[in-house]
């Protein structure tokens, strides 16, 4: 058995990990309503969101021979739906309106080392096992390209703010979880606490300036 399903049929619901699920389903919804109701995918990172698809199809394939609970299968089915999903309207459906010129994080800096490490760094070494091991480093800096793409306009949407928020709050709310389980279960997975915290800290200037300007109402304008 696989360390991740194992890892998975531990896991005891709690209230930090519900709110991170909710404020990660959130954080789509935003996306995907900004999307659709402005007709425009302006502003967002078509890398980010290819990247965050390939987090997600990697690291659920237990989809197929594990089945935990119903709600555990509906959020997993979500995120994978929801991701491919946003990749299409990104890259077909409204992609006239895709800014490519300003989207140009070499995203091969990011893939190789995180199958270099997957291959290095893992549970065990099984094609499952590698895949979900290689989906967590790479959900740890899958939102740079999106960092990135902002830092080259200077600027970002309300509401892609608002989207980038409560990513970070998922984040945040799960390193809580974390913390939780160790203390009621002495469960400890390095690999998801590390990246998790590498991921959290992508995140603390943009909680800044959110704070700061965002929740006051001015709009958001990354320093130079």
């Amino acid at each position: 058995q696989h360390y991740y399903i194992t890892n998975n049929l531990s896991s005891r619901m709690n209230l930090f990990r519900l709110c991170g699920d909710l404020s990660h389903l959130v954080a789509i919804i935003i996306l995907l309503l900004k999307i659709w109701k402005t007709r425009s995918c302006a502003g967002i990172s078509g890398k980010s969101q290819a990247l965050f698809a390939m987090v997600f199809c990697t690291r659920y394939l237990d989809l197929f021979f594990s089945f935990i609970s119903l709600y555990n299968t509906s959020m997993k089915i979500i995120y994978i739906a929801c991701s491919v999903g946003t990749c299409y309207l990104i890259f077909m459906k409204f992609k006239p309106t895709y800014d490519s010129n300003h989207d140009t994080f070499r995203v091969e800096f990011l893939l190789g080392p995180c199958v270099i490490l997957a291959l290095v760094l893992n549970h065990s070494f099984t094609v499952t096992e590698i895949l979900w091991t290689y989906s967590i480093y790479l959900e740890a800096g899958a939102i740079l390209p999106q960092l990135f793409m902002m830092s080259k306009t200077g600027e970002a949407e309300t509401i892609t703010s608002h989207y980038l928020f409560m990513l970070g709050m998922y984040r945040g709310l799960y390193i809580l979880n974390w913390i939780y389980r160790y203390h009621t279960e002495s469960f400890f997975d390095p690999i998801a606490v590390v990246a998790g915290v590498v991921q959290t800290v992508l995140y603390i200037d943009f909680f800044y300036l959110y704070v700061t300007k965002v929740l006051k109402g001015k709009s958001l304008v990354l320093p130079c």
